[in-house]
């Protein structure tokens, strides 16, 4: 069993015991949606921690689209928990990158490629290069805005 998977677990049993239902409830969902992705696809199989941290940053980005929906749709007490649930997912993934750490990455990839001015037909390019240095540490449209701003 991954290490990190074996960590939620372990937290859960602790949080159900101090009776913190935030972080129970959304540790719950959590290990749900690693448990789905276990068994999805033709065979079931047990996660790596790698995985388990796709899991884990897709509820967060989940989390927090839902908070920014719920505050448009004038829910503020719902966009407090969604962002309570968030503020436990963080504690679990790496520390996440800010604006000058992505713009950094992206510019050096966009030099590796030599493709500074040559437009969005290079995004993908780009991408392909800065995808696996920042995964799980930033939000896959903050990176691609970047992209798109570097590359004119």
């Amino acid at each position: 069993m991954s290490t990190l998977k074996e960590r939620l677990r372990t937290d859960l049993t602790t949080a159900i015991k101090a009776r913190d239902d935030i972080r129970s409830s959304t540790l719950r969902m959590v290990l749900t949606a690693v448990t789905n992705a276990e068994v999805a696809g033709k065979t079931a199989k047990e996660l790596t921690d790698d995985e388990v941290l796709t899991v884990l940053s897709s509820e967060a980005k989940k989390r927090r689209e839902a908070a920014v929906a719920f505050e448009e749709g004038g829910r503020p007490e719902q966009a407090a928990k969604e962002r309570a649930e968030t503020a436990v997912l963080q504690d679990y993934l790496p520390e996440q990158l800010g604006p000058e750490e992505i713009a950094a990455v992206v510019a050096a990839a966009v030099e590796k490629l030599g493709a500074a001015g040559s437009g969005p037909k290079a995004m993908g390019q780009v991408m392909g290069i800065v995808t696996p240095q920042v995964k799980g540490r930033a939000d896959g449209a903050a990176v691609a805005a970047e992209v798109r701003r570097q590359l004119g």
